[in-house]
């Protein structure tokens, strides 16, 4: 029964695999999910202490508010496989106001925020991830893999020597394994083997347990401590403001990368109001805040081949169990191990086709310069808001500058009845191309009769209308008449309405 089960589990389209029910029924998809969800929690650990050491908060905060966070979202998240909690862009945001206003205060915060995402997951911000362009996008995902990759930096310098070579034979194992059996995650393979031999051969190597202290007790209900003035709210709003947006933001973009991994959609106004829930129950928690994490999402997608809920429901749990039942084990996992599994995600997730010689030149040099903008500032930020927010205002202009010149002027001249020039538009009008449009015209040289055909374009703007405006303007300056005709009717409208209201400069 089990093999025809999983036969069909085999021919399951990508939609289907994520079904929990189907998952459930199926027990090699259990076991994916399962073994996915324990190497997610595994390589969560030593990511939420060092976040909580960059707000300048306890590590049990950090591990807290990643439990709660992935165990929230897998019921009221949009993205399922996504793996949500604390994170380094959400640290970054708060640590200013921990050290500022205490962990109180951060947790007043982080509910805020929560609620703010609630409300703009409701009003569809969600849907302006349309307005985000493919080279945004590339850089987006190349600038995570980089900083993923720097951020194990540090955990190779200054360390002793058996480091290097137990993160060789981690990474062997990581890349190697999968070409000779996908049964069992590499990364899980990898952890336990290093694990094995430096706690066999007794070898003195940073470990999870020098990160931090492991809580040894479950998280409790921890409302903040704050009054209940409007100087608080005034205090608490700008971080709460910004941890909403970041949030949102990564959350998204790893959403749209999972979509694009896994060949399905997710409901990106569910995930984005479930992050709200999700921060909301993790503040009431005494927890910091987090969003989706790119890293762990990728070792549950692509490395672990987790599809369902299921994975980040587990992640959540094993999580607790991990740090606070089995801590005294998990404090024995060397660093090295983590180390080799998350330059080995780094590697994954980097987008190696885009920066092929050939595809470079392929692409035009506007989408190369749009990517790598976004990586370059991202990198050097450490902002993943930040970043993208360059990529798209770059994109933006870059676009404005190449569409406005293809708007093309054709001038042609009659002698009958006095003469006439007729000029024909085609293009599209807007703010961009409006001062060109105005440069294109015999003001001086022109018959008394000048005719503007608009068939073969479309007025966007007011700057248009103004352009319009003051091409009638010079030519009434110069004793000549002139006529605007093919408007559409939606050109036509915009006119009609705004024309000599907007002033005849140019």
């Amino acid at each position: 029964m089990a093999t025809s089960i999983d036969a069909r589990a085999t021919a399951a389209t990508p939609a289907q695999l994520q079904s929990v029910r189907g998952a459930l029924t199926s027990p090699r998809r259990l076991k994916t999910e399962v073994l996915g969800g324990l190497v997610v929690a595994l390589a969560l650990i030593p990511e939420a202490i060092a976040f909580s050491i960059i707000a300048g908060v306890d590590p049990r905060i950090g591990l807290f508010a990643s439990f709660t966070m992935a165990v929230t979202i897998a019921f009221v998240g949009g993205r399922p496989a996504m793996i949500s909690a604390a994170t380094g862009a959400v640290a970054l945001v708060i640590a200013p106001l921990v050290k500022s206003h205490g962990l109180d205060y951060l947790v007043a915060a982080v509910i805020l925020a929560g609620i703010f995402q609630i409300v703009l997951g409701l009003s569809g911000v969600a849907k302006l991830m349309r307005f985000i362009p493919r080279p945004v996008m590339v850089g987006f995902v190349n600038a995570l893999a980089i900083l993923i990759f720097l951020s194990q930096v540090p955990e190779l310098i200054g360390v002793p020597w058996l480091v290097y070579p137990l993160t060789a034979l981690g990474l062997l194992i990581v890349f190697g394994l999968p070409r000779l059996t996908k049964a069992v995650p590499a990364p899980l393979v990898a952890i336990v083997a290093l694990t094995l031999i430096t706690v066999t051969a007794a070898v003195v190597v940073p470990t999870v347990g020098d990160k931090g202290a492991l809580p040894d007790s479950l998280p409790s209900l921890s409302l903040p401590n704050v009054p209940n003035t409007f100087e608080t709210l005034q205090v608490i709003f700008p971080f709460a403001l910004a941890m909403a947006f970041v949030g949102l933001l990564e959350s998204l973009m790893t959403a749209k990368l999972v979509d694009d991994i896994t060949d399905t959609r997710s409901a990106k106004t569910r995930e984005a109001w479930g992050q709200g829930v999700a921060n909301i129950v993790t503040g009431i928690f005494g927890g910091m805040g987090g969003c989706a994490m790119i890293g762990q999402t990728m070792i549950n997608v692509k490395a672990s081949g987790a599809r369902t809920r299921i994975s980040t429901l587990l992640a959540g749990v094993f999580l607790l169990i991990l740090v606070v039942a089995l801590g005294d084990i998990v404090s024995l996992i060397p660093m090295a191990a983590l180390v080799a599994v998350m330059i080995f995600v780094s590697v994954a997730t980097f987008d190696w086709h885009s920066i092929r010689p050939a595809t470079l030149r392929a692409l035009p040099k506007s989408e190369t310069a749009v990517m790598a903008a976004t990586v370059v500032v991202t990198v050097a930020t450490h902002n993943l808001a930040t970043g993208v927010g360059v990529g798209v205002l770059v994109a933006m202009v870059l676009f404005a500058r190449r569409v406005a010149h293809f708007v093309t002027v054709e001038r042609t001249v009659t002698e009958h009845d006095g003469g006439q020039a007729t000029y024909r538009v085609d293009g599209e009008l807007f703010f961009a191309s409006a001062n060109d449009l105005y440069t294109q015209f015999e003001y001086a040289l022109d018959p008394e009769r000048v005719v503007i055909d608009m068939r073969d374009s479309h007025l966007w703007d007011t700057s248009t209308i103004a352009a319009l405006d003051a091409i009638t303007e010079k030519y009434r300056q110069h004793g000549k008449s002139v006529d605007v005709v093919g408007l559409n009717q939606a050109s036509a409208l915009m006119r009609e309405r705004l024309a000599g209201k907007l002033g005849a400069g140019n």
